[in-house]
């Protein structure tokens, strides 16, 4: 009797140690591994042996790309007007070790970076450039948050800005801006169209032209 109570003991460690000393990362995953509370080695897809007892994994994160959507915020132009501006920032995690040990929270980080090279960005130009160069914007953007995300093993793939909404004063002024240029482009293209019916005519009854 004792002696199946210890081999029932000795089979459950034995199944507990086989099942704590083996880890499958799947695909696309990585996984921190610990040794006595430091930091030991990063896990890679596949099937892996770890220490019981002295190991244990820590993390287990996804190296593939995702996309992080950064909702309206306001910012003031160069010229001070405000303007508000969302975009979707995709990005990765190259190395698991610096995401995790370096920065808490990462996608509040990479949020709270974002905005503040959104207003940085912004603060430094007038309003129409920023209308008119949001692929110069989008590329200053991806270059200043992949420089910065580098240390917190972040790589930033691509910045798109959504949309950029002035107040609503102003595009009423922008709105009749464009009206006035049409109106004006209309006459003009009926003043020349006049002169060169005029001209026709005169040719054509072989009249003297001036």
């Amino acid at each position: 009797m004792g002696q199946s109570i210890l081999t029932m003991l000795f089979a459950l460690v034995l199944g507990y140690a086989v099942n704590s000393s083996v880890k499958i990362v799947s695909g696309g995953d990585e996984a921190l591994v610990e040794r006595l509370g430091q930091y030991k080695r990063t896990l890679k897809p596949g099937f892996h042996f770890i220490s019981p007892l002295v190991e244990k994994v820590v993390c287990v994160d996804t190296s593939r790309e995702r996309v992080l959507d950064i909702k309206p915020q306001s910012a003031i132009t160069g010229d001070n007007v405000a303007l508000e501006v969302d975009a979707v920032v995709y990005w990765r995690v190259v190395n698991l070790q610096k995401a995790y040990y370096g920065i808490d929270q990462i996608e509040n980080a990479i949020a709270n970076l974002v905005l503040t090279t959104f207003r940085a960005e912004i603060g430094r130009l007038p309003m129409q450039d920023i209308l008119g160069s949001r692929d110069d914007m989008n590329k200053k953007l991806l270059k200043k948050l992949d420089e910065a995300t580098d240390t917190w093993g972040v790589k930033v793939i691509r910045v798109e800005i959504q949309s950029i909404t002035p107040p609503k004063r102003v595009q009423e002024a922008m709105e009749l801006e464009r009206a006035t240029k049409s109106e004006w482009q209309a006459m003009v293209n009926k003043a020349i169209g006049t002169k060169e019916y005029m001209r026709l005519l005169v040719e054509a009854l072989g009249l003297p032209s001036e």
